[in-house]
């Protein structure tokens, strides 16, 4: 841990201040008993802290694999680490309030903070999108890391992408403002009201379409991907096949298509207000046809010519300092 602390200080800051309110969440939710939205008032910054928590972690070890214009990097990184903090303090003033965070215009505050948490996810996805450039740029040694590291980021951009097909007014909002100013604007659900009945814990609606189904699998790319780089890698000590660099880089690619599929499936049922686990007979099918796409590509990446040998042991995500102070210095 301090050597990541070390790596990028307002990333793992703010990972370790999420943790902490994480756990006055938890908190919140044994000791004030108020329901919003059909769920504890306490639940959605839950669910926020620990997402946050793992994104600035995970965008720590990515930034680390930077060889050039670290500077530049460091800086994307105090950005999204900044932003985040920001938009979670909207959150808890809502939860706090006892008011609806996300798509509430009811009053001038609440309209403020729901604007100011949309331009705080905006400047997330460009500083995300920004490093995403450089990483593609840069010359990572271990080929099949890189791959992962690029589409991983490539479909973590497009599903935090989702998110802003949620604020939208829906139907029924939109009829609503015509004899009155709107109270919301924009919902996760599609053809059921927000609030509804939906799975345990996490609440995606099990009567309509949920897009945060397609926003939460598709933001994880960013650490489905480069685990399964280290996965095979690992995996490569015991199975020969898996020690082909070619081999494994092909592997990594045939599984981000597939992910990436599954992301647009979740979000296209969604958009059609089908529930997740009630889908019909032309989203089976599509699962299907993402299935079969996959084995065959599997199939096809484990028979491809394995003449280049992929390393035994990934590299470290975060060098030590004392090797390499300059890369981690915080810039003036």
């Amino acid at each position: 841990m301090p050597k990541l602390f070390r790596a990028h200080p307002p990333l793992i800051a703010c990972a370790a201040l999420m943790v902490a309110l994480a756990g006055i969440c938890v908190g919140g939710l044994v000791a004030d008993d108020r329901m919003l939205v059909g769920a504890p008032i306490w639940l959605k910054p839950l669910k926020f802290t620990i997402s946050v928590a793992v994104y600035a972690t995970t965008l720590t070890l990515l930034i680390s694999l930077l060889r050039h214009r670290r500077r530049l990097g460091w800086w994307l990184g105090a950005v999204v680490a900044v932003s985040m903090a920001l938009e979670m303090v909207a959150i808890v003033t809502q939860v706090v309030r006892g008011r609806q965070s996300h798509f509430n215009v009811a009053t001038p505050l609440d309209a403020g903070l729901f604007a100011a948490m949309g331009a705080t996810i905006m400047v997330v996805w460009l500083a995300t999108a920004w490093l995403g450039i450089l990483l593609l740029i840069e010359r990572v040694a271990e080929r099949p890391l890189a791959v992962a590291v690029r589409l991983g980021l490539a479909v973590a951009l497009a599903g935090m992408g989702v998110g802003f097909l949620m604020t939208g007014p829906t139907a029924a909002q939109v009829d609503a403002m015509r004899d009155a100013a709107p109270t919301l604007v924009g919902a996760h659900s599609v053809g059921v009201p927000d609030g509804g009945p939906g799975l345990p814990l996490i609440g995606w609606s099990t009567t309509g379409g949920d897009l945060r189904i397609g926003h939460f699998v598709g933001m994880h790319a960013l650490q489905a991907l480069p685990l399964l780089a280290f996965a095979l890698t690992a995996a490569g000590r015991r199975y020969r096949r898996l020690r082909a660099e070619r081999v494994c880089t092909r592997l990594i690619g045939v599984v981000a298509g597939g992910y990436a599929g599954v992301t647009a499936l979740v979000t296209w049922q969604a958009l059609r207000g089908q529930p997740l686990i009630h889908p019909d007979g032309l989203t089976l099918a599509a699962l299907g046809g993402i299935v079969a796409a996959v084995a065959l590509g599997v199939a096809w990446a484990l028979a491809s010519r394995a003449d280049a040998p992929a390393p035994t042991a990934g590299p470290p995500m975060v060098e030590p300092i004392a090797e390499h102070p300059e890369r981690v210095a915080v810039p003036a």
